[in-house]
């Protein structure tokens, strides 16, 4: 069940649940899709978190109440197709994990009392649910980290983590889009591009992300950077 509330005076977002959890995330994807596809005149911005989804829309075609009832109308047509919710796309990034490059990579290890190959082996076993998007474009929050490797984020956050670093803070894993500073332990680095020249992201809520080891020539083959 779907609550609306006002933001601001042009905005209103739609909550989807009142719990982060794969079932909320995937509702908000299938959502955001749909309302993106719209192509709708007066929708001027939409931003989907782990719960909601924040509309910012055009005050000269649309009052908050028939706004709302404009959007509830859509969802309805939107919820025939509710068969295609559990649809995901799923996206393999290779990885390179290497002291060189994963900074953080004994860190974790030793914090969590393991080998520096079952760090590897548990963070690249598990498929991760795409849950949001944000911080920066193409950045994707993915969970859930194995419980066995998760770990806080750093107390002092660096001043610059290289673009494609593949990180893990607390029971979330990402990677960097872009050099940017930030206070995610690094366990190594991919050459995949996150978010493409003509400003497309690689993942979108809802889709599946695997990490795949591979060695240090493939790594380098692709286009990595030491």
């Amino acid at each position: 069940m779907s609550r609306f509330e006002p933001a601001g005076v042009d905005g209103v977002i739609i909550y989807l649940g009142d719990s982060i959890s794969e079932e909320v995330s995937l509702k908000v994807g299938f959502y955001y899709k749909r309302l993106k596809g719209l192509n709708e005149p007066s929708i001027i911005s939409i931003i989907p978190s782990y719960t909601s989804i924040y509309i910012r829309y055009d005050i000269l075609r649309y009052d908050y109440k028939r706004f709302c009832s404009f959007i509830k109308s859509k969802f309805l047509e939107f919820d025939k197709s509710q068969n295609d919710i559990g649809k995901r796309k799923r996206v393999v990034i290779p990885v390179y994990y290497d002291k060189s490059v994963g900074v953080d990579l004994e860190r974790v290890a030793k914090i969590n009392s393991i080998p520096i190959k079952e760090v590897i082996k548990l963070h690249s076993q598990k498929e991760y649910l795409v849950y949001a998007i944000g911080f920066l474009p193409g950045f994707a929050y993915l969970g859930t980290v194995e419980k066995k490797i998760a770990t806080k984020r750093l107390e002092h956050p660096r001043d610059m983590i290289p673009k494609g670093s593949v990180a893990i803070a607390d029971t979330q894993s990402a990677v960097y889009p872009k050099d940017s500073p930030g206070g995610w332990n690094i366990l190594g680095r991919t050459f995949v591009e996150m978010f493409s020249k003509d400003f497309k992201s690689l993942v979108e809520m809802g889709d599946i992300v695997k990490f795949e080891p591979i060695e240090k020539d493939e790594f380098l083959r692709g286009g990595g950077v030491l």
